[in-house]
């Protein structure tokens, strides 16, 4: 019997959300299946996977192929990673207690790095809330002592402005003059 590790969809229309199964091959995409060992949701940021790891771990070994998807899947969460670690333990290369400790070092280095994402997404989203509540970040108050002297300059331009306007009219009575 060929066995395979798929998607199985769930969810409304245009909100997928998948179950990850251990079907048979030839059953269809959302039929029956042997066993449910997690489930993805790909609409949240980050995507939401959670997966029965060991039963995964337990399913590849027996000679289940995963999807490509769920290959990602498995991949991201460490269970490829861990069949890796067994192989050599098997060969020889690798005792078990060394191939656990690399795995649980992986794990928690993963798990820091998705948590670090996670943050760093809410924080995006609390500044984003804020942008749009109406709160205002608080601007710089302007100085009004330079303000202050510009106003002298422009007093003392307009005062040259009266002075030559007053200076044609003199000149412009003596061309009337003439004219007459």
């Amino acid at each position: 019997m060929a066995v395979k590790i798929r998607l199985q969809r769930k969810g409304r229309k245009k909100a997928p959300f998948y179950h990850i199964v251990i079907a048979d091959s030839r059953s269809p995409r959302d039929g029956k299946f042997i066993e449910k060992i997690g489930s993805y949701n790909p609409t949240s940021r980050p995507a939401i996977i959670e997966i029965d790891r060991d039963k995964a771990f337990d399913w590849l070994m027996k000679g289940a192929q995963p999807t490509d998807t769920v290959n990602a899947i498995l991949r991201y969460k460490g269970v490829l990673y861990r069949k890796h670690l067994q192989r050599g333990v098997s060969k020889g290369a690798l005792t078990p207690e060394k191939a656990l400790e690399m795995y649980n070092s992986w794990i928690a280095g993963k798990e820091s790095d998705i948590q670090v994402k996670v943050d760093a997404r809410k924080k995006e989203i609390a500044d984003y809330h804020k942008a749009v509540s109406g709160e205002k970040k608080e601007k710089p108050v302007k100085v009004e002592e330079p303000a202050e002297a510009p106003a002298e300059e422009v007093t003392e331009t307009v005062n040259t402005a009266e002075a030559t306007v007053e200076e044609p009219n003199p000149a412009q009575e003596e061309q009337t003059k003439a004219e007459e």
